[in-house]
C-alpha cells in the first residue's frame, strides 16, 4: 500500500517522548524517498502514455488519468510525511541550545544525522551571535533569583581550568561542591555535570 512506510516514519517520531529524540532513521527515510522517485517515474510515464494518445490531461478522465492521479497523491503525502519527520527534529534540536547549551552531549549527538548536527553547530552559532550584540545572555533561567549564586556539587569530573564568568578559573573535581554565580553553574546542570543543592 502506498504511503505505508512514510506513515511508520510519521508515527516513529511522534511515538517518542516530547522533546526526546530517538535515532534518526536513515534506512525508512531513504525508503520514503525512492517510493517518492518512483511514484515520480510512474507519474511521468502516465502522463507521457496520455499525451501520446492525443487526449487533453485536464479533460480525460481515463485509467491513465486516474492512476495518475493516485501517484501524485502519494507522492505528495510522502512528501509532507517526510517534512513532517525533518520538520519535528529540527524543532527539537533547536529546542536543545536553550535546554542543555551549545555543546552537545555524546549521547544525543549520536542520535543525530550529519545534517542535523550541522544545523545544531548553525542555530547555536546564530543565537551566540545574537547574543554577544546585544549583551544579555538569553540561555538563562526567565525567573529572577532570589540569589545571584547557588551551592552546586560536581557529578561528573569537569576538570580544572575552567574559565568563569569573573574571569576566575576552577577546579570542577568530581562531589566537590562550589558556590558559584548561578550563570556560571547553568550550563553544567543542564548537561548534567552537576546538581544544586537546596536547603
Amino acid at each position: 500500500m502506498y504511503g505505508r512506510t512514510a506513515c511508520q516514519l510519521v508515527k516513529e517520531f511522534a511515538s517518542g517522548d516530547e522533546g526526546q529524540l530517538v535515532s534518526f532513521n536513515s534506512d525508512l527515510f531513504q525508503q520514503v524517498v525512492a517510493e517518492c522517485s518512483q511514484h515520480h517515474l510512474e507519474l511521468q510515464s502516465l502522463i507521457r502514455k496520455i499525451q501520446e494518445e492525443g487526449l487533453d490531461i485536464q479533460t480525460a478522465r481515463n485509467a491513465d488519468h486516474y492512476g495518475a492521479l493516485i501517484h501524485h497523491l502519494a507522492l505528495v503525502r510522502n512528501k509532507r510525511c517526510l517534512m513532517a519527520y525533518v520538520y519535528n527534529r529540527a524543532e527539537t534540536i533547536r529546542n536543545l541550545v536553550w535546554k542543555i547549551g551549545h555543546v552537545l552531549p555524546q549521547e544525543i549527538e549520536e542520535k543525530l544525522c550529519h545534517a542535523e548536527e550541522e544545523h545544531f553547530r548553525k542555530h547555536s552559532t546564530a543565537l551566540k551571535s545574537y547574543m554577544s550584540k546585544v549583551l544579555v545572555d538569553l540561555t538563562v533561567d526567565m525567573v529572577p533569583p532570589k540569589d545571584p549564586y547557588i551551592k552546586v556539587r560536581v557529578l561528573d569530573d569537569i576538570g580544572d581550568g575552567i574559565l568563569l564568568s569573573d574571569d576566575k578559573t576552577a577546579n570542577f573535581a568530581c562531589h566537590s561542591m562550589h558556590l558559584l554565580k548561578r550563570t556560571d553553574a547553568e550550563q553544567f546542570i543542564s548537561r548534567g555535570q552537576m546538581e544544586e543543592l537546596t536547603g
